[in-house]
């Protein structure tokens, strides 16, 4: 068999590209091994080998014949050439869309779908990846565990698609992002680098009420996906599972959501970079060799407590507390889903812990103006423009009322 498709990069050449500074003449990774393995050299000596080397996308992120399957002595490189082959090209595109986003009009949701499934697949065909599926499916079969994959390519989308979306920018920052062999990665203050739920291949689950899922798009910017049930209520256990987490169904998603015009400083680049390594499996890599150490600047200990500890939580001020969205169609008839998703015929639809939910999203709008003053983290589409840089004095001193009430 040829050995075209054989070299299977699960982090893209073309995904690894975008973290390679615009003026870097070489077009070279600084790649750290974080497992190096030794040699022996001729006396019998056993040598760590480097772990860090400059090398060029091509070479980087990955494993000769990962997604090659067997059948008795015939190979087949199907999954490489026809499934990863569109998803690529599709998410290309997306991740560039999403890299500029500006609420362009005529938006079709051609991006969001490309987007949800490069990064659901994504999540799931890196070596680490591979191995959390080997563990939850119990497969031991190769061929198999693939097919499981590609079955089962769109588990994470309806849960991220309900997410509130952000999109931060790193350019003001000297530091830019680390991109790793697991690069749909994610927090939870709850579960740091040394809680069980982090062994091996195990990350802690999307849909948790916590977790923040993290996707650099680029040296300079990231994507940020948070479970409402999280904005709304920051309060409750982060490890608990949030409302309707099945992820086996259809979602919608509220694109004027969106929010944009966050501006990382360094040290808040650095903690996302701690995060990213610490969840890495084996490698990482960087546009310069700095870059590659957050632990310089950032520990453990803080874990929980990174930008107070709300270093990824989009601003609670530009996300509107909406119950339900209904649908009425030409024949008369209609349907709806609330804000979890759930269907008008389920029965937990529109549930009463809502109402609980707009007493502590109140607490939590107060204690964020609070924390971070009248200047929003986060602006979204509103009335045909970009909402406000700065909360009215009138709205910030009504947030903080809020707050000393509850």
């Amino acid at each position: 068999m040829s050995s075209e498709y054989r070299n299977n990069h699960y982090d893209p050449v073309w995904y690894q590209k975008r973290f390679i500074p615009p003026r870097a003449g070489d077009n070279e990774l600084f790649y750290l091994d974080l497992k190096p393995r030794t040699f022996t050299d001729p006396r019998g000596i056993v040598h760590p080998k480097r772990p860090m080397r400059r090398l060029g996308p091509k070479h980087c992120f990955f494993e000769q014949d990962l997604y090659t399957t067997n059948f008795g002595a015939t190979e087949s490189t199907e999954i490489e050439r026809l499934f990863f082959g569109a998803i690529d090209s599709n998410g290309r595109d997306a991740v560039e869309h999403f890299s500029n986003f500006n609420y362009s009009a005529g938006e079709k949701g051609t991006a969001l779908n490309n987007m949800m499934m490069f990064m659901s697949t994504q999540k799931l065909r890196t070596p680490k990846g591979l191995g959390w599926l080997k563990e939850q499916v119990r497969l031991n079969d190769r061929n198999l565990l693939l097919h499981r994959m590609v079955n089962l390519r769109q588990l994470f989308c309806a849960i991220w698609t309900e997410s509130v979306w952000q999109i931060a920018d790193a350019s003001k920052s000297e530091t830019n992002f680390l991109v790793s062999d697991h690069p749909v990665t994610v927090y939870n203050r709850e579960c740091g680098p040394r809680c069980q739920k982090c062994r091996g291949y195990r990350d802690p689950d999307i849909w948790l009420n916590g977790t923040h899922t993290i996707f650099p798009l680029s040296l300079d910017k990231v994507l940020i996906l948070t479970n409402l049930s999280w904005v709304r209520n920051p309060y409750q256990s982060a490890i608990k599972k949030r409302p309707h987490p099945n992820p086996h169904r259809d979602a919608l998603f509220y694109v004027l959501g969106v929010q944009t015009e966050r501006h990382l400083n360094e040290r808040e680049v650095q903690e996302i970079n701690f995060i990213i390594k610490s969840r890495a499996f084996r490698y990482v890599a960087a546009g310069k060799e700095e870059w590659l150490y957050p632990e310089k600047h950032v520990t453990k200990s803080d874990w929980t407590r990174y930008g107070h500890g709300f270093l990824l939580m989009p601003d609670p001020r530009a996300v509107n507390f909406t119950t339900e969205v209904l649908f009425g169609f030409k024949d008369g008839s209609a349907t709806g889903f609330d804000e979890y998703g759930r269907r008008p015929w389920q029965r937990d639809y529109k549930e009463a812990p809502a109402r609980d939910e707009r007493h502590t999203f109140d607490r939590f709008q107060g204690e964020f103006a609070r924390l971070f003053g009248p200047y929003r983290r986060g602006r979204t589409f509103e009335f045909g423009h970009l909402s406000g840089e700065r909360d009215s004095d009138q709205f910030h001193n009504f947030s903080l009322e809020k707050r000393r009430r509850r």
